[in-house]
């Protein structure tokens, strides 16, 4: 038993990763793919992904919402494991969305992925005003994070009541807790957190997986 968590050392995340992950091969070729590219720190960790999948799985999501595509592993990771969700990606990358259209069409799931090319807080204003509002499962949110806060507001509108969003990143690499950090991506993210914590709207908790990922369920 242990009353805090525990460090994650790396061959204790390796022997985490051997038996508690069971990654298709796929999933892996496109992480090791994407881990070549200039802007790889940008790819979800695997473990993530698999509590993605899985908890896309036990909610039964069947409308699934992606602010930030990046190139694909995150939405694959849902789109495998619940198979009869429909996803809605929204992302401003041309060049990164082609790798990841490439592995949807692969995974045989790009006939259940509308990708959406431009501004997210755009995106998401036109699914609402298409009527879009109250008819979503579950929203993952790894985006650009100085707009964090606008990309909540409208997933919790798109969202159905009990619906699940998820964040990336709110942990932001230990700076969250570093006064010198004073960019404006660490700034939205504390302030999101804090928004989160007091927020009645919703249930919220934090966990500490990959980068911090916080759960919020729509009320």
């Amino acid at each position: 038993m242990s009353n805090a968590t525990i460090q994650l050392t790396p061959p204790l995340r390796d022997y985490l990763l051997s038996v508690g992950v069971n990654e298709p091969a796929l999933l892996k070729q496109l992480r090791d793919e994407t881990a070549q590219l200039a802007e790889a720190r940008m790819q979800i960790c695997p473990e993530q992904g698999a509590f993605m999948g899985w908890l896309a799985r036990t909610l039964g999501v069947r409308h699934a919402l992606e602010v930030g595509v990046f190139t694909g592993y995150s939405s694959l990771c849902v789109a495998l494991a619940a198979t009869d969700a429909r996803i809605t990606a929204l992302d401003v990358s041309e060049e990164y969305t082609t790798v990841a259209r490439r592995y949807w069409k692969q995974a045989g799931v790009d006939g259940r992925v509308d990708l959406r090319l431009g501004p997210a807080v755009k995106s998401l204003d036109n699914l609402v005003s298409e009527g879009a509002s109250g008819q979503y499962d579950f929203a993952f949110i790894d985006a650009d994070k100085s707009e964090y806060a606008d990309y909540y507001e409208r997933c919790l509108v798109l969202l159905r009541p009990g619906g699940v969003i998820l964040f990336d990143n709110v942990l932001w690499a230990g700076h969250v807790i570093d006064p010198s950090a004073t960019d404006d991506d660490t700034l939205a993210i504390r302030a999101l957190n804090e928004k989160l914590r007091t927020d009645s709207r919703i249930d919220q908790v934090m966990l500490p997986v990959g980068d911090g990922v916080t759960l919020c369920r729509k009320r």
